[in-house]
């Protein structure tokens, strides 16, 4: 792979690795829900002392609050990134490359899934794929 397929391929993956870290937040998130569900609540009638800080429920729901604000901010990104990547899969020419790129880098699909789904041998996706990031314009901040 020469210099440009790399930088091609480097920008269009950035898309599945921003995925990749939602998805791991959100686990966190059922993780902690979880946990803040076994939480139990001790009542008493006894004043709270003030220097003690915040209840382990309370903890866990600050947690939760400030993970589910990182996922809309990573949301945001990943929405603005995926336009930019479909722009530019739209500006290849033939429709066979843009599908190609559409499997791996949008549908996040592996090189055997998308050998099988267009029903072409792994060695002549490979070929296309190339050919493919070979006419995908790199954003000049990744050069």
């Amino acid at each position: 792979m020469n210099r440009h397929q790399n930088e091609a391929k480097k920008y269009l993956s950035q898309a599945f690795g921003l995925n990749q870290r939602i998805e791991s937040k959100l686990k966190q998130i059922d993780e902690l829900h979880y946990l803040a569900s076994k939480a139990t609540v001790t009542y008493s009638d006894m004043p709270r002392n003030p220097n003690k800080g915040h209840s382990k429920v309370e903890e866990t729901v600050i947690k939760i609050m400030e993970l589910e604000e990182e996922i809309k901010a990573d949301m945001d990104t990943l929405v603005n990134l995926k336009q930019d990547i479909i722009r530019r899969i739209k500006a290849v020419k033939e429709p066979e490359l843009q599908t190609i790129l559409d499997l791996r880098y949008l549908a996040y699909m592996r090189w055997e899934q998308i050998a099988i789904e267009l029903d072409y041998g792994i060695d002549n996706v490979y070929i296309l794929h190339r050919k493919a990031l070979d006419q995908i314009t790199v954003p000049e901040t990744l050069q």
